[in-house]
């Protein structure tokens, strides 16, 4: 796998933040950062999923947005008279 060296700028609260943790865990700032974006794209992917999933499920039922809204103030109402 090959590697690429990139720059990036922050600010210096949040790189001393980024040392604190990665001195914390015995690692370095680079594997610190890397899994942080591999973490973060890996959430990115779960939420497309779940959006296309619920994009597709709303289609096959015919619902529209605003059926999702008044479904919602429905079930609140229903919830606020018990």
């Amino acid at each position: 796998m090959a590697i690429s060296t990139v720059n990036i700028s922050f600010k210096k609260d949040l790189l001393a933040e980024i040392d604190r943790i990665a001195r914390g865990e015995s690692r370095s700032r680079s594997e610190l950062i890397r899994e942080a974006a591999r973490s973060y794209i890996d959430r990115k992917k779960r939420w497309e999923r779940i959006f296309a999933f619920g994009s597709k499920q709303a289609k096959k039922l015919g619902l529209k947005e605003g059926d999702v809204e008044a479904a919602i103030r429905e079930q609140r109402a229903e919830t606020m008279k018990r």
